[in-house]
């Protein structure tokens, strides 16, 4: 329903400004149970970190690939045009609350039939001005949540670029596992053609069986299989790693030839309460439920009354160098009145409360996600450096029973089995304890992810 207003009622209606209140909701966090300490317990105080967590690790090479991955990935990028976008649409939503001036020039030439020759020439010039008052702060709540969601969007860039570089220092270690697991299966394929050619020799010459040749034959065949499957797995790493650098596959890149022989260093964990500062996810969500408020004030000040103020200035003239002699003025007020429709508004505002409802529950179930996150990767940093130790004990233990079943076969005192088990064990302790060892570097870079890039 409109209803044309006449301009002494227009100080009322602008006094009524001040009721925008109403409609701002003042946000307040949500109830979150948040411990007071990590468990298992974090680093003692005086261990530092920086933002640039990725060197801790003391890699120069991987500084440099971290470097260029952030100047050349294609996902980071689009999260940067992504944020442009936001912050054009937050000025979309501001410029909404200022006047908007039209300007317009006709002009037309007209002959009558039967009357000569004679035309008749006019001009006209139109300026026009419309504004919308800003009564109940529906236009100011726009632009709060585009501006919050402005805010979230830089958020999610930060949320890439971590990931960025937590996927570049995982493949960068990861090809340094593999590098150093063929490194180990090249050496063990060499000792185990050894083994075959000195059960060979001692075919020939009566003092093993035929049964013996083939069970080395079919280690060396086995051990020929495992290096295949390294190189693919390599392959597959060195191209994932080509594609986070915006190039195709088969760009060589620096990679380690092994893991570090240190753990890897330490990471200061902080207080949980100080994840919410910290993590670029939780930022984003933080400022997504503040723009989902926002919101609902804007659907519930959509049904109040909206005043748009319009003026026009024109003049109008046979002849156009005296257009500007005959100005015409004209302002106006209109005034809508939306909240008729009391059904729509109620239903309208309730979905926008129940949206933000499912904010505040996927903000709550994120933050207790992250701090799962940091729980399990502290609880595994803690066990992977115990199991190391082990793992450690393991091989060096594995390797001696190897050397002295070796000793044992040559002197004819134990059977080709146990020197091809005994082989086979330490293969398997030499394995394991690698694979510790990266895991130790994986999760150390899921825990500075965890942590947001640091404490």
């Amino acid at each position: 329903m409109r209803k044309k207003s006449p301009l002494v009622l227009l100080p009322l209606l602008l006094a009524i400004g001040g009721c925008a209140s109403w409609t701002s909701t003042p946000y307040e966090a949500p109830v979150l149970d948040l411990p007071a300490r990590w468990t298992p317990p974090a680093l003692p105080a005086g261990v530092e970190t920086t933002a640039n967590w990725w060197q801790a690790f003391n890699d120069p090479a991987l500084n440099t690939l971290v470097d260029e991955v952030l100047a050349r990935n294609n996902d980071l990028a689009v999260a940067g045009l992504r944020l442009q976008q936001a912050r054009l649409q937050a000025g979309l939503a501001f410029s909404n609350q200022l006047p908007s001036v039209s300007v317009r020039q006709t002009g037309n030439a007209s002959r009558q039939l039967g009357q000569g020759d004679s035309v008749t020439h006019a001009y006209g010039l139109t300026g026009g001005l419309s504004y919308e008052v800003d009564l109940w702060g529906k236009l100011s709540r726009q632009h709060d949540a585009s501006q919050w969601e402005a805010e979230a969007t830089a958020a999610d860039l930060a949320g890439t670029r971590l990931t960025l570089i937590g996927s570049t220092a995982t493949l960068y270690w990861q090809l340094g596992y593999l590098n150093q697991r063929l490194t180990l299966a090249q050496a063990n394929t060499a000792y185990t053609a050894e083994t075959l050619k000195l059960v060979e020799a001692q075919y020939r010459a009566g003092a093993a069986s035929r049964l013996e040749v083939l069970s080395a034959s079919q280690s060396l065949e086995s051990q020929k299989a495992s290096e295949t499957d390294l190189m693919q797995q390599r392959e597959e790493a060195r191209s994932a790693l080509a594609i986070l650098l915006d190039g195709p596959p088969g760009r060589v890149l620096p990679e380690p030839s092994l893991l570090p022989e240190a753990s890897p260093p330490e990471v200061p964990a902080g207080l949980p309460a100080g994840l919410l500062a910290r993590r670029p996810d939780l930022m984003a969500a933080e400022l997504r439920l503040r723009s989902s408020l926002a919101s609902v004030d804007v659907t519930r000040a959509s049904f109040y009354p909206v005043l748009s103020l319009t003026g026009s200035l024109g003049t109008s003239s046979a002849a156009l160098g005296q257009l500007l002699q005959n100005p015409l003025g004209m302002l106006a007020s209109e005034l809508t009145l939306p909240f008729l429709n009391w059904n729509e508004r109620r239903l309208s505002v309730q979905v926008s409360e129940n949206e933000y409802q499912q904010a505040q529950t996927k903000f709550r179930q994120t933050v207790y996600g992250a701090l799962k996150e940091v729980h399990d990767s502290l609880s595994a940093r803690q066990q992977l450096a115990e199991k190391d130790a082990r793992l450690t004990a393991s091989l060096a233990a594995a390797r001696e029973v190897e050397r002295l079943y070796g000793v044992r076969y040559r002197v004819g005192a134990t059977s080709l089995k146990d020197w091809l088990d005994a082989q086979q064990t330490r293969r398997t302790a030499e394995t394991g304890w690698l694979d510790n060892r990266f895991e130790q570097y994986r999760r150390q870079i899921i825990l500075y992810q965890a942590l947001g890039g640091g404490a």
